[in-house]
């Protein structure tokens, strides 16, 4: 028998096996998260930063990303405090200011509560979430694709920019990326990218339970295991 472990997540009690993430703890219960990195057969990395929550300790809290975080007996977790509602919408924000292209990060900024951007839009086609990467290594074994560069140079590449042969263009990494799936309306123009806003109608109703996950189709362009 998997061995038990009792947490509390925005005053919750709730019971999972040992080894379970914070993250997939709280979808299980039915508690909001935002996430778009995690994938519930792939590895973790805490790419996005999205599913970040306070975990308190001593009187003291912390900010971690929930898909990397493993629950330990009397946890005590904020997902959806008032700290960690605006830090993840900030990060909401940036991402689609970075890739509004992207129907999965624009449904991600709904749901995050992002209605304005400070920051120019950019054209970028990879937001380096690791999902491609992963499913190429951990599902096929290929891995004939990689993680290149640091800090803004960064990108997924081949090895030494040449498709190895253990490529063999199943087009899994492109089912699992969150830029494959465009816009309702389309690809925007350069120069003309906004916030769609289009899915607004679905928050609207659970305002008064911010946390509550509540089997929207936002999550269903990004894969997120709880839409409907």
């Amino acid at each position: 028998m998997h061995q038990k472990v009792t947490l509390t997540i925005d005053g919750a009690n709730m019971t999972v096996a040992k080894g379970t993430s914070v993250l997939d703890a709280a979808l299980y219960y039915a508690i909001c998260i935002p996430h778009l990195c995690h994938l519930p057969t792939l590895s973790d990395i805490g790419a996005c930063r999205l599913c970040i929550v306070e975990h308190v300790q001593n009187g003291r809290s912390k900010i971690t990303a929930s898909c990397t975080l493993l629950v330990q007996e009397g946890m005590v977790i904020r997902a959806n405090s008032e700290r960690v509602r605006t830090l993840r919408r900030n990060i909401a924000e940036l991402l689609v200011t970075q890739a509004p292209n992207s129907r999965a990060i624009q449904d991600i900024a709904v749901r995050c509560g992002v209605t304005e951007t400070r920051f120019p839009f950019r054209r970028d086609n990879c937001v380096l979430c690791g999902r491609c990467v992963r499913v190429c290594a951990e599902h096929y074994q290929a891995r004939a694709i990689g993680f290149v560069g640091r800090g803004k140079n960064r990108r997924v590449s081949y090895p030494f920019a040449e498709k190895p042969e253990s490529c063999v263009m199943c087009r899994a990494c492109l089912n699992l990326c969150p830029m494959a799936v465009t816009p309702c309306d389309g690809p925007m123009e350069e120069g003309l990218e906004y916030l769609c806003g289009k899915c607004e109608s679905m928050t609207q109703e659970p305002q008064y339970s911010v946390g509550d996950c509540i089997r929207c189709e936002l999550g269903q362009s990004f894969d997120c295991t709880r839409h409907r």
